[in-house]
């Protein structure tokens, strides 16, 4: 009783001085109201990858190797080959107008109409090294003709930059990070592709500043289904409660604790990825939950002492601990995300973790200073007797007769039997689930989005969107000696490409600075194709990467080789980034580097970077740190539970239910189709803290019923009446709530994760309601009779004779 009696002369005093305690809330929401104007919602692609990764550490030293930030249009003629003057024309102006979007980077820019696509020929005077393309396109049939022929002569042109079919070319623009704004990189490019399409022409945009574009693009759509969903929960609060103060609670201090969430981040001058702003509504869930439960008792207590402001006060003694201990678990499970090494992510769960701590003060005495002014409500006896209720109440007290039944007496064996079964096909589902993207293109857009179907024609026509580069770094950069051009290196690079060529998961194309060194051997011997072979030989190598440099410089092999000739990579082409797919050319190149060795006399073979490395580097953060978060959160869960009640057994009891629901949701993730990644893996860590909130609740109200009456089925009875109809009711509202996610959303991810954060609200309140009452019924904690528990307190209590 100590414990209640000092939250009771807390709640009192806090009581007394209400104006003043309202007055200090408005000066600290005015405060981080300040700091709103400053909030960004901004995706900064390298925070997005783990920092101890060795794949990042290598494309952070190494970034004009298959970088990421690559946009890719492809123009395909759709009546004819692409070798006509109107259709080459568009190839050369859209070139030099993409050269002009803000953060490109010059000299990362190629297409056939770029001095970087070279044709080779052999002359009396020695090797003719030219762009396909002089100082314009081609203009008429001699031209046209010309270009047509220099392009046969260019092997890697062929392969790389027109299709197969001759319909098809392909320009790539590279952007430089600290430069790239993707909403203003979307407006331009999306504005170039819609320029050059006419009835003749199709243009597909593809590559991560476009994906990201998408995005920012969906950000409006997003603002205005939260606002829907937020609607529909005020009015579901009106249909149940209907009256104001069962309303404005929930309303007035869900919004405080989001402009202090928002406002600190715009004050610490942080940004929040927009992917990620699906939580804030998990947030907002747990806010309006919280309020829910706090008024609900309310209702109860002032129905006894018919004061607002003692029943304001002796709610809040009630309350507080189990309130406490609820969010503290929803801190948690945010806060467990930290040690995950993604800067992205830190970044959120400071955002999300804070905000879970600011409804503390905003769900536990904010609250009760608004119960406390607000007028009193006049449909008390309805709202906690039941008489003349309303459909929606009426509803849930029905619904709540089953599991009061089916956990207890003789349907509790029959029950038990029934979750056992249940249990094991969820746990055996869930082992199914993939880590990684499990479609071709980007799971975060729909399947028909008009960046996948970019995705699938590039890949339809070109080795495709996806590399992975294994590159050849030079042990001492400063060395005068071009370490790219040395024999061991182009003869290391040939013999990658054999092995990777030859290997059962062999790419769909492979480049490397060799494959022009061996061009220019041939041409060296008059053209004779036996001579595309290079001589094994330091001379001769020597000998062919002087040809193929002649005229040129190292910025046009910027793809293949450093600026200063030391660094060179090689490149890998595949046709999807399916995790199956990125698992395989992974262990391929690995075989293909084991056999020619790591380490060399003046260079160091490293793997790797490009697209299929940073994928596999992301998705080994959720293999190590998956089963690490939750582990950890079980473990911070736990020791605060059994402190809580004093009791081993509590923590035990509270989280069986929740590793169920974790189970669950895995098991949901995989039969929808959702891979487990970074975004999804955070969402579910936030759904086990958010899973206990629900049998810290009952569990503290069948302690107190318990205590009250000495028998165990109607304490439990009793606690799914009144504690489980809030339950029902918050998980209800907002399952139905977040519908709208999922119906509206232009982006699958949001879709998606609008349909788990569904899932997690109902498994959490079906094993909330069932599981643990099922497990208080066979177990009978002793720990629930005790009356000097932190939480649990106040059902023995005389309500009032107890007033302040």
């Amino acid at each position: 009783m100590k414990a209640y009696g000092l939250r009771l002369r807390f709640a009192s005093w806090m009581l007394e001085h209400r104006r003043g305690a309202l007055l200090v809330f408005a000066l600290i929401t005015l405060a981080f109201a300040c700091g709103l104007p400053r909030v960004r919602l901004q995706t900064i692609f390298s925070d997005l990858l783990p920092k101890d990764d060795p794949f990042v550490q290598v494309f952070r030293d190494h970034p004009n190797f298959g970088n990421p930030l690559t946009v890719m249009l492809m123009i395909r003629r759709t009546d004819g080959d692409l070798y006509q003057a109107d259709t080459l024309a568009k190839i050369w102006q859209l070139t030099r107008d993409i050269d002009l979007v803000p953060g490109v980077d010059h000299d990362q820019i190629l297409s056939v109409t770029t001095e970087k696509a070279r044709y080779y020929e052999a002359t009396p005077e020695g090797i003719d090294m030219r762009p396909l393309m002089g100082d314009h396109a081609p203009r008429d049939a001699q031209e046209i003709a010309e270009f047509r022929s220099r392009v046969d002569k260019a092997p890697n042109v062929r392969q790389f930059l027109i299709s197969a079919d001759e319909r098809s070319t392909i320009l790539m623009a590279t952007f430089i990070e600290q430069r790239l704004d993707y909403g203003v990189v979307f407006d331009a490019v999306q504005k170039l592709a819609a320029k050059a399409r006419d009835e003749h022409h199709e243009v597909f945009v593809t590559g991560q500043p476009i994906l990201i574009g998408w995005v920012y693009q969906y950000e409006w759509q997003m603002i205005g289904i939260f606002a829907v969903t937020l609607g529909a929960l005020i009015l579901a609060l009106a249909l149940y409660m209907r009256n104001l103060v069962g309303v404005l609670t929930p309303i007035i201090t869900s919004t405080v604790a989001a402009i202090w969430a928002f406002g600190l981040v715009g004050w610490l001058n942080i940004s929040i990825e927009p992917l990620l702003m699906v939580i804030p509504l998990l947030l907002m869930a747990r806010s309006f939950s919280h309020s829910v439960q706090f008024t609900e008792r309310y209702y109860e207590i002032y129905a006894g002492l018919r004061d607002r402001k003692k029943a304001a006060a002796v709610t809040m003694s009630v309350m507080l601990a189990p309130s406490v201990l609820g969010i503290l678990t929803d801190v948690l499970g945010i806060a467990v995300v930290i040690v995950a090494p993604i800067p992205a992510m830190v970044r959120h769960a400071i955002f999300c973790g804070m905000w879970a701590w600011f409804l503390i003060p905003t769900g536990c005495v904010l609250i009760s200073l608004l119960l406390a002014s607000l007028p009193a409500p006049r449909n008390i006896e309805q709202l906690v007797a039941g008489k003349g209720s309303g459909l929606a109440t009426r509803l849930l007290e029905r619904t709540l007769r089953v599991p009061a039944l089916l956990t207890q007496g003789r349907w509790a064996l029959r029950t038990s039997l029934v979750v056992l079964i249940a249990a094991v096909c969820v746990v055996a589902t869930a082992r199914q689930i993939k880590i990684g993207n499990p479609v071709e293109g980007s799971n975060l857009l729909w399947e028909d989005s008009e960046f996948n179907a970019a995705v699938r024609a590039i890949n339809a026509n070109f080795p495709g969107v996806n590399t992975l580069e294994i590159v050849l770094e030079a042990k001492d950069p400063d060395s005068p000696d071009w370490t790219a051009q040395q024999l061991d290196t182009v003869m290391t690079e040939m013999r990658l490409q054999q092995l990777l060529e030859a290997d059962a998961f062999a790419p769909r194309a492979t480049l490397s600075f060799a494959d022009y060194l061996m061009e220019s051997n041939r041409l060296f011997h008059g053209g004779n194709p036996q001579w595309l072979q290079l001589d094994p030989r330091e001379r001769a190598v020597s000998a062919a990467a002087v040809g193929a440099m002649m005229g040129t410089s190292a910025k046009n092999f910027g793809h293949v080789v450093s600026f200063g000739m030391q660094h060179s990579t090689v490149s890998l082409w595949y046709a999807d980034n399916k995790q199956e797919t990125v698992d395989a050319a992974l262990a391929s190149a690995r075989r293909a580097v084991a056999l020619v060795g790591e380490d060399h006399p003046s260079f160091r073979v490293r793997l790797g970077t490009g697209t299929i490395a940073l994928q596999e580097a992301v998705n080994r953060v959720i293999g190590r740190y998956q089963h690490l978060l939750l582990l950890l959160l079980n473990v911070l869960v736990f020791i605060m539970c059994a402190l809580a009640y004093r009791s081993v057994l509590a923590g035990v009891l509270l989280l069986i239910p929740v590793n169920l629901a974790n189970e669950a949701l895995l098991a949901a993730m995989h039969l929808l189709g959702v891979g487990l990644d970074v975004n999804s893996m955070i969402v579910a860590a936030v759904g086990v803290g958010v899973g206990i909130d629900y049998g810290i609740y009952l569990l503290s109200r069948i302690c107190e019923e318990v205590q009250a009456s000495g028998d165990w089925g109607l304490a439990i009875s009793r606690s799914l009446q009144t504690t489980g109809k809030a339950i029902l009711f918050t998980a209800s509202v907002m399952t139905l709530g977040i519908l709208p996610w999922y119906l509206m959303s232009g982006l699958k991810f949001v879709a998606d994760m609008g349909l788990l954060i569904m899932a997690i609200m109902a498994i959490n309140m079906v094993l909330a309601l069932i599981v643990l009452p099922l497990l208080v019924w066979w177990v009978k904690p002793r720990f629930a009779l005790r009356q000097n528990t932190i939480v649990g307190e106040g059902g023995h209590i005389d309500w009032a004779g107890s007033a302040p």
